[in-house]
């Protein structure tokens, strides 16, 4: 039970449906959607692309549908000639927002109203001034629920969270604190239009994947994820600590980059682990381009972010061109050594490392060594090794069910015991050892470029994963756990989409581990079908702008790479869907 405004106890359930009531009449104020739409959408397996702009099509026009499938950069410049207006953009934007939510819930809060009311302002502002506001002019933008706004809740999914600080009643700071991050936003020219959700949580239900509804959009920040591939913003930010940017973004067919920590402020966020520093939450970007997430990157150092917050690096955009990068040597790391990735996910390496030899690039091969213990268990010992008692707290407010992939945390509805501060101590200075040992051998890799210099930035999987249905995630947080352990950037790209007609497990293949048996075990060609293949890049740490340079080399290459198959028509190895 929780006690409302009124003083009187409610149940959870009753404290869910008076919120989805308030949203819903949010909605209805947009785009409505009748709910034999709503249903026969719920019954395809994909409804990005065609889909959701067939609809959108009829609800807002063809010309809501071209404004919203145009990157970033090119409705700023669209916005800054006078060719559209941030209220035609923020207008369409919400409309489509609007429409991803009614499909698969991933509005927590909706805030189309404020947006619509700063979109006004800046119309007002360059027609006074005939220019726009800053580089991130009009642009509708969607954050991970972990971010305040003000005049918006902030939930992060938990119900007892609603109408309340973070947990806490009559504080004064309800709806009227605003993360730095979301500071800077507003005063790039971004438009903030709602929060997504955490991937399950008991407000919204599952988030299932856009581009397969029978898969899961994985986590945490799947609902960003899902926004994004949908495109119902111009960009979006989530949230990452061992994986919770890269893997939803890779599962959902976008770009995303997690950034060292330091590099983009977490000021005034939403943050259940607060006095665990040795490897800090960090805000990630997503969007639909690499180019995206250098504009909006680039944007947030510019508001020299380190002034306000003593968290945030003093290190402004480097300007990395491509002069400054002659001959890139790549590094491929097919799997962990561990865990082999599923055939889509292993032939989207194998097209990576085609289009970069196509461009006279080969890749090294990539073994680096291992913490002292699985990347998964020193990456969880350190940070949940206080047994994680605020998600606790913030599920018994309203006594929610835990969901199920939080019931590991809280055998039987209690708290375990945390480690000692000797142990956390003991595990950190181990993470230390690690990030000494994997700097040294990256380092040693300079006697095998040709160049003098190191490895430039290293192909890995993302996942093993071409898809998990919900409940099924087993092993492969490592991909990417390993990375907030070492502190190091990556950036995720798309490649391929899984095809049942020529991902199969290869003949005579022999598993790593046990977990790799058990993990391979998990693959459906036909239930994976049309499920996104991904890899990322990853580079040494603080070093987001070469790799976002590097990134760009990777994408074009893979890009050119499939108008070179697509023109000799050979067998469909990129399979688009």
């Amino acid at each position: 039970m929780c006690d409302n405004k009124a003083g009187i106890s409610d149940s959870w359930e009753e404290i869910v449906d008076r919120k989805l009531s308030a949203d819903n009449a949010k909605i209805e104020n947009y785009f409505q959607l009748d709910e034999d739409v709503i249903s026969r959408a719920k019954s395809r397996k994909k409804i990005t692309g065609k889909c959701i702009e067939d609809i959108l099509e009829d609800l807002a026009g063809r010309e809501a549908v071209v404004i919203t499938s145009l990157d970033a950069n090119h409705l700023v410049k669209l916005m800054a000639e006078g060719q559209l207006t941030a209220t035609e953009v923020v207008t369409a934007f919400c409309a489509r927002a609007a429409i991803a939510h009614q499909l698969s819930g991933l509005l927590l809060e909706i805030g189309f109203d404020a947006a619509l009311a700063r979109a006004k302002e800046l119309d007002e502002y360059y027609q006074k001034h005939g220019t726009t506001v800053g580089p991130l002019h009009g642009l509708p933008v969607t954050l991970k629920d972990q971010f305040h706004i003000r005049d918006l809740e902030t939930t992060m999914g938990y119900v007892g969270w609603i109408g309340t600080f973070e947990g806490s009643k009559h504080t004064g700071k309800e709806k009227n604190v605003e993360s730095q991050l979301v500071q800077e936003l507003w005063k790039l020219g971004a438009v903030p239009i709602g929060k997504a959700p955490e991937t399950n949580n008991n407000i919204l239900g599952y988030t299932l994947n856009p581009h397969n509804q029978l898969l899961s959009t994985g986590g945490s920040s799947g609902g960003e994820a899902a926004m994004q591939a949908l495109r119902g913003s111009a960009f979006g930010i989530g949230t990452d600590i061992g994986g919770s940017v890269s893997m939803p973004a890779a599962l959902q067919s976008i770009y995303s980059l997690k950034p060292s920590s330091g590099r983009i402020s977490f000021k005034d966020a939403a943050d259940q682990g607060r006095g665990q520093t040795a490897i800090p939450t960090v805000a990630g970007i997503m969007g639909p381009s690499v180019a995206t997430l250098r504009l909006v990157f680039q944007s947030l150092l510019s508001t020299k972010p380190w002034l306000s917050d003593p968290y945030t690096l003093p290190i402004p955009w480097t300007g990395t061109s491509k002069n400054e990068i002659s001959n890139p040597v790549f590094a491929l790391m097919p799997h962990d050594g561990i865990v082999s990735p599923h055939p889509p996910i292993s032939r989207a390496l194998k097209i990576v490392e085609a289009a970069l030899r196509n461009i006279g690039i080969n890749c090294l091969p990539w073994n680096p060594p291992k913490p002292s213990m699985p990347v998964s268990e020193l990456h969880g010992k350190i940070v949940r090794g206080n047994a994680c008692p605020e998600p606790f707290k913030a599920i018994q407010l309203s006594n929610e069910p835990v969901v199920p992939e939080m019931e590991g945390l809280y055998p039987d509805r209690t708290l375990r015991e945390p480690i000692s501060v000797d142990t956390h101590e003991s595990l950190v200075a181990q993470m230390k050892d690690f990030r000494n040992r994997y700097n040294d051998y990256w380092m040693s890799s300079a006697r095998h470029t040709g160049t003098s210099r190191p490895v430039d930035a290293v192909i890995a999987p993302v996942t093993p994963y071409a898809g998990f249905q919900p409940g099924e995630f087993k092993h492969g947080a490592e991909y990417t756990t390993f990375l907030n352990l070492l502190d190091l950037p990556n950036v995720v790209i798309p490649v391929a989409f899984a095809s049942k007609n020529i991902d199969e497990v290869p003949t005579g293949y022999k598993p790593l581990s046990e977990q790799d048996a058990e993990n391979m075990k998990l693959y459906d060609p036909e239930v994976c079908h049309g499920a996104p293949a991904a890899i990322q890049i990853f580079g040494r740490r603080l070093d987001e702008e070469r790799l976002l340079l590097l990134a760009e080399i990777v994408d074009s290459a893979v890009r050119n790479y499939e108008k070179t198959l697509e023109m000799q028509a050979p067998e469909p190895q990129m399979h688009k869907l």
